[in-house]
């Protein structure tokens, strides 16, 4: 990788808002969570897409917590950052909020997803190192190499 291409976590930071409408609610009167996976899947691609420059696709979606609900007219603010990135492929965390008007905001759910850069062939390619300004750039880069570590004693059948 060439520092030249280094790129800061802040040039690749992505938020999304939505209101939630009827359409996306389940059964109990909650934001469906299946929604709400679409929502962080496509917050993560546009994460990735703007650090690598390339097509992305979704490796693995992991620590997907749901931690109080969302309802209906509920405005959500998703917030995706890079955390790490390796040769091919980065580390995306994704936080769900429910906003209030008065802009006060409630966690409603943290994921961390891993894309991987593709070329033109849709083969894993190399992307842009990751530049760390701020001490919780350097956090979530440490517990992301961590992660990663786990993740590789994970794979199975070379995957």
């Amino acid at each position: 990788m060439d520092d030249m291409k280094s790129k800061t976590v802040a040039e690749s930071l992505t938020q999304q808002i939505q209101i939630i409408m009827p359409e996306h609610i389940n059964g109990y009167n909650r934001l469906f969570g299946g929604k709400l996976v679409e929502w962080i899947d496509i917050v993560a691609a546009v994460v990735a897409r703007r650090h690598s420059n390339r097509e992305v696709t979704t490796v693995s979606i992991e620590n997907l917590q749901f931690r109080s609900p969302a309802h209906v007219n509920n405005t959500i603010l998703i917030i995706g950052r890079i955390t790490y990135v390796g040769t091919t492929s980065m580390e995306v965390r994704v936080d769900t909020f429910v906003e209030r008007l008065d802009g006060d905001r409630t966690l409603v759910n943290r994921a961390y997803l891993v894309m991987v850069a593709l070329d033109e062939s849709e083969r894993p390619t190399k992307i842009p190192g990751l530049i760390l300004q701020t001490d919780e750039d350097k956090a979530e880069w440490e517990a992301g190499l961590k992660r990663s570590a786990l993740r590789k004693q994970r794979r199975v059948d070379g995957y």
